[in-house]
């Protein structure tokens, strides 16, 4: 019997690792029920730490004995133990984890799964840019010349010519050696194996999955999760009679600035192809890599006539189809702005 990870990232509650962890039952069999073990442990800051690499494609026992010759558990066969009783050590990532020394099995696979274990763990935020998944690519140890050479090779989903949005948002951790094509190929792949992305690749109507990838980077621009699917609703009624979509979070895309709310009639006037304020239509690529939850509204948008929505105050936005309304609610946004409201 195995238990194994058929694919290179899972999910860890909110993270994602990439590698596979497998556990062969057979291994120690007989010396599972004495196998010598740390009691728990009490950890503080003065608790020695060491560093150790778990290789990808490592098997329990294999794990174990790492465990065991770095003086972190009493025996290999201790982890073992607990890791075949455990599906949570099928998450276990490979690549560096600093662990404390002379703890309990249970301790070690917990600490095994704690992500803020992992040095150089690089992380991709819903929204975040291409531009700063490659400023974590750059502390995570890769060479620039290492990162532009494997966006140029990297392989996308059919129908995609661009890599931004097919970054999936993560936590990822890489076994040692591995690859800056092989880091960027994991996370588009990432993409393709989950589930709203699956659902995105395989959409047919009026919309392509890359113009539907696009929208959802939009809705994860524009608002807060609870009225993703009301955006995506005011983008396509605002395509479907050919008016311009205006969003400033195309804006500051183009002037790569984030946390602003504000936004100035010059910045408006920028001469880009993503500056929906000049141009009609979708950007020609999403603005950002989005999360499951965009890309969802981004296929099922909610049903209404909204052509305008603004937030008024933080967690109050309003959605609508009269323009009369939305400049009474625009005067109301100006008021709370300058009393403070959005600091």
């Amino acid at each position: 019997m195995r238990f194994f990870q058929s694919n290179l990232i899972r999910t860890c509650a909110a993270l994602a690792f990439v590698g596979v962890l497998t556990f062969s039952i057979h291994t120690f069999r007989s010396h599972v029920s004495q196998a010598p073990d740390y009691a728990t442990a009490t950890i503080d800051n003065s608790s020695p730490r060491v560093v150790i690499e778990i290789p990808a494609g490592a098997t329990g026992s294999q794990v174990g004995q790492i465990l065991y010759e770095n003086n972190i558990t009493k025996s290999a066969v201790a982890f073992f133990r607990i890791a075949v009783a455990d599906p949570r050590s099928a998450k276990v990532a490979p690549g560096a984890h600093e662990l404390n020394t002379k703890i309990s099995a249970r301790q070690a696979l917990d600490q095994l799964l704690d992500p803020s274990r992992i040095p150089n763990l690089i992380k991709i935020f819903e929204g975040g840019w291409k531009s700063e998944v490659i400023e974590s690519l750059l502390k995570y140890g890769f060479t620039k010349n290492e990162i532009d050479d494997a966006f140029k090779r990297v392989i996308l989903p059919k129908g995609f010519t661009n890599v931004e949005g097919l970054l999936f948002p993560a936590q990822y951790s890489f076994s040692a050696g591995t690859s800056a094509l092989q880091a960027i190929q994991a996370m588009v792949d990432r993409f393709s194996h989950e589930s709203s992305g699956r659902e995105l690749l395989a959409a047919k109507g009026k919309l392509t999955p890359a113009q539907l990838l696009t929208i959802a980077s939009l809705v994860q621009a524009e608002g807060d999760t609870q009225d993703f699917d009301r955006i995506s609703r005011v983008i396509r009624n605002r395509l479907d009679i050919s008016m311009p979509l205006q969003l400033d979070s195309t804006v500051h895309y183009v002037k790569k600035v984030r946390g602003q709310i504000f936004l100035s009639t010059n910045s408006t006037l920028i001469n880009s192809p993503y500056n929906t304020y000049r141009k009609y239509g979708l950007p020609p690529s999403p603005i950002g890599n989005p999360g499951s939850q965009a890309i969802a509204a981004a296929l099922k948008p909610a049903d209404g006539d909204w052509l305008f929505f603004i937030t008024v105050a933080p967690g109050d936005t309003r959605f609508t189809q009269s323009n009369e309304e939305f400049l009474k609610w625009k005067a109301l946004y100006e008021k709370n702005r300058k009393a403070g409201a959005f600091k």
